[in-house]
């Protein structure tokens, strides 16, 4: 699980690419889960929190609510 404070320091483009890191995860978690190889199905759950909290941030960042790091400089 990544840190809050983690992500919220990383830009917009940055979150998108973990965003979509963390997609292709959850499908391949899904995919082993359906052929009942799945190793650690907690896992689904832990990455399924992620997405919604990466997909947070960059919603507060279109909002303006929270302002990009490199902004502040």
């Amino acid at each position: 699980m990544k840190n809050t404070e983690e992500l919220k320091a990383l830009s917009p483009d940055e979150l998108k690419g973990r965003l979509e890191d963390a997609l292709e995860e959850y499908h391949n978690l899904m995919l082993q889960k359906a052929t009942h190889q799945i190793n650690n199905p907690l896992r689904i759950r832990e990455v399924r929190r992620e997405i919604a909290r990466i997909k947070t941030f960059i919603r507060q960042h279109e909002l303006g609510i929270i302002k990009p790091v490199n902004a502040n400089e």
